[in-house]
């Protein structure tokens, strides 16, 4: 099953559902976020909770995507409280990229000739998958915002003025709410371009954390139910309509160096992370990137992000940023 939500006639999101080709509303589910506490509240898993309240009118979600009616698949009505997190260096591929882009310079030392993102790298491929219940070595983390900075699909992803480059991520997302008990509940998995300025992180790996420009955009749907161990998709970059970049991408535990049971664990450790009614939104990483072959972006572009087992394809438009301009400092006033 996917779930996703579509704006109504009333601005409200509605609920939808899909099994196969057949896309349904949801009767009385007022978001997907509700729906899923329901569930958790009644003890019933997200299936049961959807086939209980039973099915509405049909819904063409192609023809609501085209229409820009397409929301993110889940959001918190106090976007404070939605979390969007990641988590790099997880995927077999993602360590030869990461490395391609933080090399030494020739005349550095000879015994730095490993660099920090490849040591990481190794520590995921030694201890990321363990076994039993035992947490694993623990991976790259990072914070990139929160619901304020979530492009809904088919929106634009913003960059700053300041940036250097405007990169797509295409990666797999988990989705969660926290329940009433502190519990992190899993609601499924969705497409997510993690957007980030790989010009910015190459001048030095300690600035990961700026480079990850703080939007980013999931969806359209969700799948519920487990990840499949081998996920394969598709990258692309349209400008003005034609393909400038196209590349597969893959994900999924056969093709990563970490359990998704271990990075969770990593992430949800933080008592921070465990607030009843907050929305995580966590990407789990990528070994694909257009910024690696040489492609550089511009405003216009279109990223799309597709994958089978998701539904439909994740597009955005990259857009320029212009407050505070590349130049101009953001000043703080005294109180």
């Amino acid at each position: 099953m996917h779930l996703s939500q579509v704006r109504a006639d009333d601005g409200r999101p509605r609920v939808v559902a899909r099994e196969g080709a057949d896309a349904y509303e949801v009767i009385g589910a007022m978001s997907v976020y509700a729906l899923a506490l329901e569930a958790a509240r009644s003890g019933q898993k997200l299936v049961e909770r959807v086939s209980q309240l039973g099915r509405g009118a049909a819904i063409d979600l192609a023809s609501a995507y085209r229409e820009g009616r397409v929301l993110a698949p889940i959001h918190h009505d106090d976007p404070g409280h939605l979390h969007l997190t990641g988590t790099g260096l997880t995927h077999l591929g993602s360590a030869a990229t990461r490395d391609s882009m933080h090399q030494k310079k020739a005349s550095e030392a000879e015994e730095a000739a490993l660099t920090d993102s490849m040591r990481m790298f190794r520590m995921g491929l030694e201890g990321g998958r363990p076994a039993g219940d035992l947490p694993g070595v623990q991976p790259e983390w990072f914070y990139k915002g929160n619901g304020h900075m979530v492009a809904p699909p088919g929106g634009s992803l913003e960059m700053p003025a300041f940036a250097d480059d405007g990169g797509e991520e295409p990666e797999i997302a988990g989705i969660y709410v926290i329940g009433d008990d502190g519990t992190p509940l899993r609601v499924g998995f969705a497409l997510s371009n993690e957007f980030s300025d790989h010009v910015m992180e190459r001048v030095n790996y300690l600035y990961l954390a700026h480079s990850k420009l703080r939007p980013a955009s999931f969806g359209p749907e969700i799948l519920v139910g487990d990840l499949p161990l081998d996920v394969r998709g598709m990258s692309r970059i349209r400008r003005d309509g034609d393909v400038i970049f196209e590349k597969p991408f893959v994900s999924g535990e056969e093709n990563m160096s970490h359990t998704i049971a271990n990075l969770e664990h990593h992430h949800f450790k933080y008592g921070f992370f465990r607030q009843p009614g907050d929305v995580h939104v966590h990407m789990f990483g990528t070994a694909t990137l257009s910024f690696a072959d040489g492609i550089r972006t511009k405003p216009g572009d279109e990223f799309e992000i597709e994958a089978p087992a998701f539904g439909l394809p994740l597009r955005n438009t990259l857009s320029a940023g212009t407050y505070p301009a590349r130049d101009a400092r953001v000043s703080v006033t005294a109180l």
